[in-house]
């Protein structure tokens, strides 16, 4: 088949990366498949890219995909880019053609749901109430409040140490501008940030936060984001505590809110546990790969 590969331009760079993309047509100009590179800004990752491949179920194995990957490899190279990360959903054709084009497995992550229909409510009121001396509950929507924002910032290396097995994802250094450009992409795409976070009454600082994102109309699924707690205040249950309280919070403002997703590496025994404590049901894994530059 003969093909031709385009180069496309992202008008728009995230606050932390920028992409690049490249369209595969057909001879009849078509459009066969799509590759999209996004080349992470911020220190602690400049090293890294991550990559997304797709092609018509119709046009595979016809050197669409080959073609797009050799496009978006030779362009992190020439970015001077370290590694090259890429998902695939366990056992599909995406996660073939990464093993087969030189990619190794690095990580494992199984997906959640938790269908609030069927949620046992009560439970989850009884955890988000349960007493933890020294701590306390906050939350807020949208963008941090300002007396906060140090402390947030602060906490947000509670993910640091975030079980990735062989990935190369580096570190990513949080500060008070990213964290407010974070939420402002959220509500620039219409949807909404609910963060519960988990306060130390001795100093008044924050020591753990758990993010979720509903859909603009609150219906539909809503997705989970990061849940840490800074590695001096774990054993405390605090983790548990604060997805309980996000889980009722999103019920009560959100009641046509069908079900909550999160996913979490195979690794990572803690939040496994707490995702099976309050009921999140696998839906599906996937496969993190890297392409080493």
């Amino acid at each position: 088949m003969s093909l031709l590969i385009t180069p496309l331009a992202d008008p728009e760079p995230a606050p932390s990366s920028r992409r690049l993309a490249w369209l595969a047509t057909d001879s009849a100009g078509v459009p066969v498949g799509a590759a999209f590179l996004r080349l992470f800004t911020k220190e602690g990752q400049e090293h890294l890219a991550e990559l997304e491949v797709t092609v018509h179920p119709a046009e595979r194995r016809r050197g669409a995909g080959g073609r797009l990957l050799d496009a978006a490899v030779s362009a992190a190279r020439a970015e001077g880019r370290r590694s090259l990360v890429a998902q695939a959903a366990h056992g599909s054709p995406g996660d073939l053609f990464l093993a087969a084009r030189g990619f190794r497995r690095v990580l494992a992550l199984t997906y959640a749901r938790l269908p609030l229909a069927a949620t046992d409510l009560v439970r989850i009121d009884e955890i988000a109430e349960r007493p933890h001396p020294g701590y306390a509950l906050t939350h807020w929507d949208g963008t941090v409040p300002p007396h906060l924002a140090r402390t947030y910032a602060d906490s947000r290396r509670a993910m640091d140490d975030m079980p990735m097995e062989e990935t190369d994802y580096g570190t990513v250094v949080w500060d008070v501008a990213r964290v407010v450009a974070a939420a402002e992409a959220v509500a620039k795409r219409g949807e909404s940030l609910h963060t519960v976070a988990a306060v130390d009454r001795a100093d008044g600082s924050i020591v753990g936060f758990s993010e979720l994102v509903v859909p603009g109309d609150g219906r539909g699924d809503a997705q989970h984001y990061g849940t840490g707690v800074l590695p001096e205040h774990r054993g405390h249950g605090l983790g548990l505590w604060m997805k309980a309280e996000s889980i009722r919070t999103a019920r009560r403002r959100h009641p046509e809110l069908e079900g909550l997703l999160t996913d979490t590496a195979d690794s990572n025994a803690p939040m496994r546990g707490i995702n099976d404590a309050l009921g999140y049901l696998p839906t599906h894994q996937a496969v993190e790969y890297q392409f080493d530059l």
